[in-house]
C-alpha cells in the first residue's frame, strides 16, 4: 500500500498550484501487465494534465484481488479518509471501471462511487470512452461495464479452477503439507525430477510441479505398522501411546494425537490417489465444505505406500463404528463433544475416543457443517484466526513502509521487488519482512509460528512477532539466514539464548545496519 503526497512528503506543497486538486487510485492484480500501476499512473496523469487536475494523493494496491474490499489496505484508506472528512481533494482519478473493483455485484460497485459523490469528490475513469458526468448514457454504460468486470472474475475463476482440476487429474500436487511418509518432488513440465522440496519451500517456476513420492523408508515402515495395527484390532489411541513411547514425532515435529493417527489412516493419498476440492472459497464467499461426488480426484498416480486391500479393511473397520447408531445417537454425541470443547473441528472429533470419526459424520450427514448446524454450532468461530491473517496481511504493506522509511531516515538506500517485496539494502544484503500472529495454547502461554522464505533466501528475515491481541508489535527478530537450520520456527515466549540472542525491542539496531559514515570517520 502506498499513501503519499505527490511531492514525497507527509504535508501539502507551499506553493500552491494550479488546478482542481484530485486524488489516483491505481490497482494491479496479477493478470494483465497492461494494468501495472505504472500504466494506470501515466494515463491517468495524462487525463489529469487535460483536464486541469492536480494530483495530491496516491493510493495504490498492487498484486490485489477486485473482488472484495478485504485485503486491499489502500482503497480502505480511500474510504476512510472520504468517510471521516479528511480527503483534502474534490476527485478521484481511476484507470477504468474495472479497477475499482470487480464486483460480482453491480450495486455494490455503484454504492462505492455514491459514497464518493456524497461527500463532495466526483469519480472520473480515465481511458474510458464516456465521461461519467451523471447522465443516463454514462450511467447504462456503467452498468454494463461493471457487470463485464463482475462476468471477467467468474469466468476466470472457472478458468482457474478447470486448470487446477487438470492439473490434480494429471497427478499433480496442488499445495498442502506431503505428509508423515511422503514427500514433495518438484518435476518439470516433462515429469523428469528435479529435487526435493524440503518443509516450507514452494516451486519458483511457473512451468514446474509437484508430485508426492515416498519417504525414507523407516517412515514408510512405521505409516504401514500403523495400518496394520489398527486392522489387528488396535485402537488409534493405542497406537498415538506406542509411538510417543518410541519417540516418534510426526511431520511437523510433533507428538502424534488419536486425531493425527485416525487422518493418517483415511487419508488416500496413502494408496496414491490425489484428492482435491474437498472444500471451496470461490469467488471470496463463503468457505463451504463439497459433497463428495463434487471432489476433483486422480486414482493410482502416486506411488502407494499401503496397499490398496489393507487401506479399505481400514475404512471398513471405522465406518462400522457408526453403522449401528441412528443419527440422533450420532448427533447425540457430537452434541456433548460440542458442549465439553465449546468449539467443533475434524480433528477434534478424531480425538474422542468411542465416537464416530469425523469421515462418519461427513458421510451420514452430507457434511461436516451440516452437522455442525444439526447441533447448533456455527463453525465461524473455528475460523477467528482467518480473520487475524487478514488484518496481519492488510497490515503488512504498512510494516514494509515503516521499515522503508527507517532505513532512509538511517541513511541507507534501499530498493523493493515489486513481485517478492523482498527489500535490497545498500546494494550489499537482503531482506524480507514477515509477521508472525500470536496464539494462545490450551494453557493461556503466547506462541508464534514463523516460516522462513527459503525460495528468496535472504540474508536477513525481519520477524515482527505480534503481540497478544495481535493489534500490535509486541517484538523483533532479526534472523541471519546463515544461522538459521529450519523453514518453521515456533516461538514461545522465551525461546533460549540461540534465538533470543537475535530479539531485539526496535528496529533501531536494523536501520543501525543501513547508515553509512564518512570514510575519515569509520577510519
Amino acid at each position: 500500500m502506498i499513501i503519499k503526497w505527490n511531492n514525497g512528503s507527509d504535508e501539502l506543497p507551499a506553493t500552491e498550484l494550479q488546478g482542481i486538486p484530485a486524488a489516483e487510485y491505481v490497482r494491479m492484480s496479477t493478470e494483465h501487465q497492461r494494468y501495472s500501476t505504472d500504466n494506470q499512473a501515466a494515463a491517468i496523469r495524462k487525463y489529469a494534465d487535460e483536464r486541469g487536475f492536480r494530483i495530491v494523493r496516491t493510493y495504490a494496491d498492487e498484486g490485489r484481488s477486485g473482488l472484495t474490499t478485504g485485503g486491499r489496505p489502500a482503497l480502505q484508506k480511500l474510504f476512510d479518509d472520504i468517510d471521516n472528512d479528511r480527503a483534502d481533494y474534490r476527485a478521484l482519478l481511476v484507470y477504468d471501471v474495472s479497477r475499482l473493483g470487480r464486483w460480482q455485484d453491480t450495486d455494490e460497485a455503484a454504492s462505492h462511487e455514491l459514497r464518493c459523490r456524497r461527500a463532495g469528490i466526483s469519480v472520473h475513469y480515465c481511458a474510458e470512452q464516456f465521461e461519467n458526468d451523471g447522465s443516463v448514457g454514462s450511467s447504462i454504460i456503467k452498468t454494463v461495464k461493471r457487470a463485464m468486470a463482475g462476468e471477467y472474475s467468474r469466468e476466470l475463476s472457472v478458468k482457474v479452477f478447470a486448470g487446477q482440476s487438470n492439473l490434480i487429474r494429471l497427478g499433480f500436487r496442488q499445495g498442502g503439507t506431503a505428509g508423515f511418509g511422503l514427500r514433495r518432488l518438484l518435476v518439470d513440465q516433462h515429469g523428469v525430477a528435479k529435487e526435493q522440496l524440503e518443509q516450507g519451500q514452494q516451486k519458483s517456476i511457473a512451468t514446474d510441479r509437484v508430485i508426492l513420492v515416498p519417504g525414507p523408508e523407516a517412515e514408510v515402515k512405521i505409516v504401514r505398522e500403523i495400518y496394520q495395527l489398527f486392522v489387528e484390532g488396535s485402537k488409534e489411541s493405542d497406537i498415538t501411546n506406542l509411538l510417543n513411547s518410541r519417540h516418534i514425532l510426526t511431520d511437523l515435529g510433533r507428538p502424534w494425537t488419536r486425531g493425527t493417527v485416525h487422518q493418517l489412516l483415511t487419508n488416500e493419498k496413502y494408496i496414491g490417489n490425489n484428492v482435491w476440492a474437498r472444500t471451496s472459497f470461490k469467488l471470496k464467499n463463503q468457505h463451504v465444505s463439497n459433497p463428495r461426488e463434487s471432489w476433483v480426484r486422480a486414482d493410482g498416480v502416486f506411488t502407494p505406500i499401503v496397499d490398496q486391500e489393507l487401506f479399505d479393511r481400514a475404512q471398513a473397520i471405522i465406518t462400522a463404528r457408526a453403522q449401528h447408531m441412528s443419527d440422533e445417537a450420532m448427533l447425540e454425541i457430537l452434541r456433548e463433544i460440542f458442549e465439553r470443547n465449546g468449539m467443533l473441528s475434524g480433528l477434534i472429533i478424531d480425538e474422542i475416543e468411542g465416537a464416530p470419526s469425523s469421515s462418519s459424520y461427513r458421510t451420514r450427514f452430507g457434511g461436516l457443517l451440516r452437522a455442525y448446524a444439526l447441533v447448533g454450532f456455527s463453525p465461524d468461530r473455528d475460523y477467528r484466526y482467518i480473520e487475524i491473517n487478514r488484518n496481519l496481511r492488510a497490515l503488512h504493506p504498512t510494516v514494509v513502509g515503516e521499515v522503508l522509511a527507517g532505513l532512509r531516515q538511517a541513511g541507507g538506500t534501499v530498493t523493493q521487488d515489486p513481485l517478492t517485496d523482498i527489500l535490497t539494502i545498500n546494494d550489499e544484503f537482503t531482506a524480507t519482512i514477515v509477521i508472525a500472529r500470536c496464539f494462545h495454547t490450551s494453557a493461556g502461554s503466547l506462541r508464534w509460528k514463523l516460516r522462513l522464505d527459503t525460495a528468496l533466501k535472504p540474508d536477513l528475515t525481519v520477524a515482527v512477532r505480534m503481540d497478544a491481541d495481535n493489534h500490535e508489535p509486541h517484538d523483533y527478530y532479526l534472523l541471519p539466514r546463515l544461522d538459521m537450520r529450519t523453514a518453521l520456527l515456533r516461538l514461545s515466549e522465551h525461546n533460549g539464548l540461540s534465538l533470543d540472542a537475535y530479539r531485539f525491542d526496535s528496529l533501531g539496531c536494523f536501520y543501525a545496519m543501513a547508515a553509512r559514515q564518512p570514510f575519515p570517520r569509520a577510519a
